[in-house]
C-alpha cells in the first residue's frame, strides 16, 4: 500500500487556492450587497448629465475632468451607500425571496452591522466627494438618498403600491447630478432625461413584480400586481410608456438622429406594452418587457452621448 507524501510546497499551494477562493466569494458578495449591475446602470445617466452639461456650456470634456471625477466617483459611492443600507434593512424579505437569498446579508457572509457601516461611510465619503463640485449637486444626492433610503426602503416599500412611484424620485435624480456638477440644472434637456427615467421606472418595475409575483407575495410586499392584479398592472403599464412618447420632442436640442431613435423606441415599447392586454402567457411576456425596457434606457442615453460627441456628424 502506498502512502501518499504532502509537501510543504502542496500545502502553500493548497493555502494560495484557499485564499484566492476567499477573495473570489468576498468580490461576489460585495456585487451582490451592491446591487452592481443596478449601480451601473444609475452611473450611466451621472456620466450622460454631465457630458450634456459640457456640451451646452460650450467647455470641453478634459477642462473638467477633475470635476467628472469628483462626480462619478462621489456620486456612485452615494448610491452604493444607498444600496447597501437597503440590503441591511430588507434583510428579513430577501431571506423569502429565492432571488434574493445569496445575499450576503442573508448567508451571513458579511454581518448586518458591517453592511450597515458600509452604506454609512459609502455615502458620508460620496456626499463630501460631491461637496468639492457644487452645491446643488449635493442637494440632488441628498435627495435621491433620502428617496431610496427612508422614504422607499424604509417606509412605503411594505405599505403601499406607490412605493414604485416614490423609489422612482432618485433613479430620476442621476443625470440631475451629472448636470448640476457643472452648471445649475435650468436647462430643458437633464429636466426632460430626468422625467424620462421617472416614466421608466414604473413599467420596468412592473415588469419585475409580474416576473417575481409568487416571491414579492410571500415577501408581503406591498407591490400593484400583488394588490390589485396583473390586469390593472398592464393597463397602468401602457399608460406610463404612452406618457414617454412626447417627450423626445423636447430634445430636439440634441439633434434630429436622437428624436428619431427615440420615437422609435417609444412606439416599439408602447407596442409590446399593449400586446400584454391580449397576452394569455403574462409571465413570458413580463419577461420581454423586462428586457426591452433594460436596453430601451441604457439606448436613450448613449444615443446622447454620441450624437453630441465631437465627431459625431
Amino acid at each position: 500500500m502506498s502512502r501518499q507524501i504532502v509537501t510543504s510546497s502542496d500545502i502553500d499551494k493548497a493555502g494560495i487556492a484557499s485564499d484566492r477562493e476567499s477573495q473570489a466569494s468576498f468580490v461576489s458578495d460585495l456585487k451582490a450587497l451592491l446591487k452592481l449591475p443596478v449601480l451601473i446602470a444609475n452611473a450611466v445617466p451621472v456620466f450622460a448629465g454631465f457630458w450634456l452639461a459640457v456640451y451646452f456650456t460650450e467647455s470641453t470634456f478634459a477642462a473638467h475632468f477633475d470635476t467628472f471625477s469628483l462626480t462619478i466617483f462621489g456620486s456612485t459611492l452615494v448610491m452604493a451607500g444607498a444600496l447597501a443600507i437597503n440590503n441591511w434593512y430588507d434583510v428579513d424579505i430577501d431571506t423569502v425571496m429565492d432571488r434574493t437569498k445569496s445575499r450576503p446579508t442573508v448567508t451571513g457572509n458579511i454581518s448586518l452591522r458591517t453592511v450597515f457601516w458600509i452604506g454609512m461611510s459609502a455615502s458620508i465619503l460620496g456626499i463630501m466627494m460631491l461637496a468639492f463640485t457644487t452645491l446643488e449637486a449635493v442637494i440632488y444626492a441628498l435627495i435621491g438618498w433620502f428617496t431610496y433610503v427612508v422614504l422607499y426602503t424604509m417606509w412605503s416599500k411594505r405599505r403601499y403600491t406607490l412605493n414604485t412611484v416614490i423609489g422612482s424620485i432618485s433613479g430620476a435624480i442621476t443625470p440631475l447630478i451629472g448636470w448640476g456638477a457643472l452648471d445649475s440644472v435650468s436647462h430643458i434637456v437633464p429636466i426632460v432625461l430626468a422625467l424620462i427615467i421617472f416614466i421608466w421606472q414604473m413599467p420596468h418595475t412592473f415588469a419585475i413584480a409580474i416576473q417575481k409575483y409568487d416571491e414579492y407575495k410571500a415577501a408581503n410586499v406591498a407591490m400593484l400586481p400583488v394588490v390589485h392584479g396583473m390586469e390593472i398592472t398592464k393597463r397602468q403599464m401602457v399608460v406610463y410608456i404612452a406618457c414617454l412618447l412626447p417627450l423626445p420632442l423636447y430634445l430636439s436640442s440634441l439633434g434630429t438622429a436622437f428624436v428619431v431613435i427615440a420615437t422609435l423606441l417609444n412606439v416599439g415599447y408602447l407596442g409590446l406594452a399593449i400586446s400584454g392586454l391580449f397576452s394569455t402567457d403574462t409571465r413570458k411576456w413580463a419577461d420581454n418587457m423586462f428586457m426591452v425596457s433594460v436596453n430601451y434606457l441604457m439606448i436613450i442615453f448613449v444615443a446622447a452621448i454620441i450624437v453630441t460627441a465631437p465627431w459625431f456628424g
